[in-house]
């Protein structure tokens, strides 16, 4: 099978959203439940890329590149982090969203600020208690790679990616509903914890109070000049 990441939906200028790509990993590998997907190599755009699996897994390669491996995961039964805010919180907390002022990847379709929200997500997360963030969504379209993306960079925020820029490097998420195109949704950000270079977050999409996806990750530190597909 064949799998391309279209330059739309970009992380980093040149790869693919972490994100998105883990949802359409997912997606291929048609796994029922909580999935994981952990991400090796910055995945090219508008590029064909080979899927093969291995055992539960499926593995998208560029190549003898090898790019992510996604399969099922364990549900997610720890607490689902900090209780909501309001929609209109949450859109007041995007004032403070601190990629205004620093952005390393500004093109990202997930909360680049450089993007048309009639192309992108442009969630913009800012603080709403220590290392919690909330972003104001408004879906104009709905999938379940879109639901990854909208947990995924979140993620990044609650952890300082401003000032310090991380990737992605391990996605595990489980989506219960969709939401409704129009819908005023929030997503919630945490920080779970670091050591190093590594560090660890806590995301959920919510409609009003109702819990339609939840995702935990961990970022890996970078120098964004050097993210590039291999």
């Amino acid at each position: 099978m064949e799998f391309v990441v279209p330059a739309r939906f970009c992380g980093p200028p040149e790869s693919g959203n972490g994100g998105w790509v883990s949802g359409r990993l997912v997606a291929y590998a048609d796994v029922d439940g909580a999935a994981s997907v952990r991400l090796s190599s910055p995945p090219p755009l508008d590029k064909v890329l080979q899927l093969e699996r291995d055992g539960d897994s499926t593995v998208l390669l560029d190549q003898a590149v090898r790019i992510a491996q996604a399969g099922p995961a364990e549900p997610i039964t720890d607490d689902p982090g900090p209780a909501p805010v309001s929609y209109t919180e949450a859109l007041a907390a995007g004032e403070r969203y601190p990629g205004l002022t620093e952005h390393p990847f500004p093109t990202c379709f997930s909360c680049g600020t450089e993007r048309d929200p009639d192309d992108a997500l442009c969630l913009r997360p800012g603080p709403v208690a220590e290392h919690t963030f909330a972003a104001a969504w408004l879906p104009r379209e709905v999938t379940g790679e879109i639901v990854w993306s909208a947990l995924d960079c979140p993620g990044g925020w609650a952890l300082g990616v401003g000032g310090r820029p991380m990737v992605l490097g391990t996605m595990t998420a489980q989506i219960s509903g969709l939401p409704a195109v129009g819908a005023e949704c929030v997503v919630m950000s945490w920080r779970t914890g670091g050591e190093g270079r590594k560090h660890t977050a806590g995301t959920a999409l919510y409609s009003g109070r109702r819990l339609l996806a939840q995702a935990r990750s961990v970022w890996l530190e970078v120098d964004p000049e050097k993210v590039r597909p291999a």
